[in-house]
């Protein structure tokens, strides 16, 4: 596919029907701020709270969109995703509101929590070692085996429209922001967020943070060829994804005006600040965007800078570990 294929794929008018699409089926969710968070990191944040959103994260708004625009037929054959959690439960979600059936593909080491919630949305859990299986591979087997429609975690224009009608409702919430944190993993949401911004708020710089570990969309954004990374070593479970897309790495290219990387110890301080001074649950990859400024990867001074909390959907046993 050629870039501007891409480009042509998903378009602000994608957004904005998919946000009319998603009402009264996903929350509008708040924004929330903090004087003590915006006295250390020298800025006004505002904390876009999708962790409150229903299934915890952000992917119910693309999951829903993709699979409310199958044909009948589509539907009828039901569909399989991958997923470390949050898309999967997604998908799951959105089969059951739908009325399709749904198998979800989830690597032996997700989060328990999210096993559990996907199998309690009436999803097949489906698991596999991620040291021997490319996901990627298994879903399309099983797709042609079980006649089964696919709908990817991030690479497709229904879900990036989808994801990007956070930063569609984040822009319109809150006036004049002069930065843009989005979290990135396969970058659906950084492209849907891109998209958003270059209309509604177009002086606006939007960055995608990544951790270091799984560097791959910076070193594409940075270098213009695609790059990618074998299960990263990172805490951030959502953003281990191996590559950008067909569809996000022209996207991102195209909306994007950096791209940053953060190590697992800001994520870590960035948890622990709004477990305990805001009351927010965060996972660690929900707290990608925030990490950002507390590593000094992005600096505040005095800027108005929206933050993507994506998801709090953590394993209490495991965050307590971690914050310790």
């Amino acid at each position: 596919m050629s870039p501007d294929a891409a480009l042509d794929a998903v378009t602000f008018t994608d957004v904005a029907k998919a946000a009319t699409r998603l009402r009264g089926v996903v929350h509008e969710t708040p924004v929330h701020t903090s004087r003590s968070l915006n006295e250390r990191l020298d800025a006004e944040v505002f904390l876009k709270c999708e962790n409150l959103q229903r299934i915890g994260a952000f992917k119910i708004r693309g999951g829903y969109n993709a699979l409310s625009r199958l044909s009948p037929e589509q539907k009828a054959g039901g569909v399989i995703a991958y997923s470390s959690g949050n898309h999967a439960q997604a998908v799951a979600l959105s089969g059951q509101l739908l009325g399709i059936d749904t198998t979800i593909l989830m690597p032996e080491n997700a989060p328990t929590v999210k096993l559990e919630a996907t199998r309690s949305y009436g999803a097949e859990v489906v698991t596999y070692d991620p040291e021997k299986t490319v996901r990627e591979e298994y879903g399309a087997e099983l797709a042609k085996a079980r006649g089964l429609t696919l709908v990817p975690p991030y690479d497709h224009p229904h879900v990036i429209a989808g994801q990007g009608t956070v930063g569609w409702e984040l822009l319109q919430q809150v006036d004049d922001l002069d930065v843009l944190l989005v979290c990135c993993g396969g970058g659906g949401m950084l492209s849907g967020c891109g998209i958003a911004a270059s209309v509604l708020q177009p002086d606006c710089t939007v960055i995608g943070v990544e951790p270091e570990a799984g560097d791959d969309a910076t070193r594409s954004f940075h270098t213009g060829t695609l790059q990618s990374v074998h299960n990263p070593d990172t805490i951030a479970d959502g953003a281990r994804t191996p590559s950008l897309g067909e569809y996000t790495f022209p996207l991102v290219h195209h909306y994007a005006d950096d791209m940053v990387t953060v190590p697992d110890s800001a994520i870590i301080d960035a948890m622990r600040f709004v477990w305990t001074r805001m009351k927010l649950v965060t996972e660690p990859t929900g707290a990608l965007a925030l990490a950002a400024l507390f590593s000094g990867a992005v600096t505040g001074d005095g800027r108005r800078i929206g933050v993507t909390v994506s998801g709090g959907n953590v394993d209490l046993a495991r965050a307590a570990e971690l914050m310790a």
